[in-house]
């Protein structure tokens, strides 16, 4: 995060509303830098995110970013070999184009350096004071602390003063999330007044409008968990929580691999589940990025299928899967030894046919990058290929891969989902 020293004048004489911009702070152990470029000119605007300038701090030369829509008026510093300490201005930035004029020959007061801001805690509104209770009333809560200057004045941006003026919202009332407590435009058109509740008049009152505890008068049963519950638990609510997670959905027509089963003595009794689980494994052999799992500092890609089947009572694990047919993949399914029920997959599958749930979105389990969850097969009134009939129904079902983020993707994810795809409605691709 860079920490800008800066501070806004405002309001203090004739110049229009105004920011005086300090050397920002890039580095912990920052105390002056040089300005190698400017990357833009006096009288140019920009936006939040826009790169300013290159600062060379005593470490490496770092971009400094905008952090809210303005126009830089005056440029103070340009010398790229003068160093210059953090919080000396360097810049004037202001909301209006036509502003710029006033500041061609802007100087800096000596007495009025921009300086870095302190964090003070805003003077609360006055409430009215409660009536005796035994329960302390609700009241809003009290915003995080504004930056200000060192004279008192509250550190924000132009747009962000201008839009504050136009919202009729009491600016030194916004919290700010900009470097150090800074407010900005967002902070601004995000805000939302703290709403006060009134104390109860009586302790009458406040026993009526406090809630009902029901606890008591019904009837329930806890039941323990075992430890391997609990780990689960605890697991996948930490997956939740820190996996960036994306969902891509697409529909499957079941149909040829029905035909197949129909047609064929050697697939007749394999279950499409066991076909669904091979187009899945053919999948990750032309998509392998999906068969890895985040390792913080790189990605781990494994070299071997280990396909996770996800039932009810337990997970199957079928080791080696890409070198399996579709006919010993639905004999684990069915009988699955030792080593399929203690193994750990590289990639899982949740078939949520069987309880009539069309679509679903899991947890991406510990360990792995993607999850795909299938849902009911059903009949749907789809578009005909022939030629005198418009409308046919098909087997369809609906098929959703949740994604971990910083592994796999969007492209990747959505190639993952066109090959299982191509592989379902084609399914003599994945017996050659």
């Amino acid at each position: 995060e860079n920490y800008l020293k800066q501070c806004s004048f405002r309001g203090f004489s004739a110049l229009p509303s105004h920011e005086v911009v300090g050397m920002p702070s890039l580095s912990p152990t920052m105390d002056a830098g040089t300005i190698a470029r400017w990357n833009l000119a006096e009288g140019e605007s920009f936006g939040a995110g826009d790169v300013i300038a290159e600062i060379q701090t005593d470490k490496a030369t770092v971009d400094f970013e905008a952090q809210d829509d303005a126009v830089l008026a005056k440029i103070l510093v340009s010398d790229p070999t003068k160093e210059i300490a953090v919080g000396e201005p360097i810049a004037i930035f202001v909301e209006d184009e036509a502003d710029i004029a006033a500041f061609k020959d802007y100087q800096i007061d000596a007495s009025a350096p921009a300086a870095a801001p302190a964090a003070i805690e805003p003077e609360p509104e006055p409430v009215a004071a409660p009536a005796p209770v035994a329960s302390t009333p609700a009241v809003a809560p009290t915003p995080s602390p504004v930056a200000v200057s060192s004279d008192g004045r509250v550190v924000a941006s132009p747009l962000a003063h201008k839009l504050a003026n136009e919202m009729g919202i009491a600016i030194h009332s916004v919290p700010g999330t900009g470097p150090n407590g800074r407010i900005i435009a967002d902070d601004v058109r995000e805000f939302v007044p703290p709403i006060v509740v009134a104390a109860p008049e009586s302790a009458a009152e406040a026993t009526a409008a406090a809630p009902m505890m029901m606890s008591g008068d019904l009837d329930f049963a806890d039941y323990a968990l075992s430890a391997d519950q609990v780990q689960k638990a605890a697991a996948l609510t930490a997956q939740k929580q820190h996996v960036p997670h994306y969902y891509l959905t697409v529909d499957l027509d079941l149909q040829p691999i029905l035909n197949l089963r129909k047609s064929s003595k050697t697939f007749g009794d394999v279950s499409v589940n066991a076909m669904l689980l091979k187009a899945s494994i053919c999948a990750l052999k032309d998509c392998p990025v999906v068969n890895s799992r985040w390792m913080d500092s790189f990605v781990r890609m494994y070299k071997e299928v280990a396909l996770e089947c996800v039932l009810p009572e337990q997970s199957i694990v079928i080791n080696s899967a890409a070198g399996k047919g579709i006919t010993e993949i639905d004999s684990i399914i069915a009988e699955p030894d030792e080593a399929a029920t203690s193994s750990i997959g590289t990639f899982s599958v949740v078939n949520l046919g069987m309880y009539g749930v069309k679509a679903a979105a899991p947890i991406i389990r510990p360990g792995q990058s993607a999850i795909l969850a299938l849902g009911a097969a059903e009949n749907r009134l789809v578009p005909s290929t022939a030629e005198d009939e418009l409308y046919t129904t098909a087997v369809m079902a609906t098929a959703t891969l949740s994604c971990d983020h910083r592994v796999v993707d969007g492209a990747v994810g959505a190639q993952w989902l066109a090959a299982f795809k191509g592989y379902v409605e084609d399914p003599m691709s994945m017996l050659l």
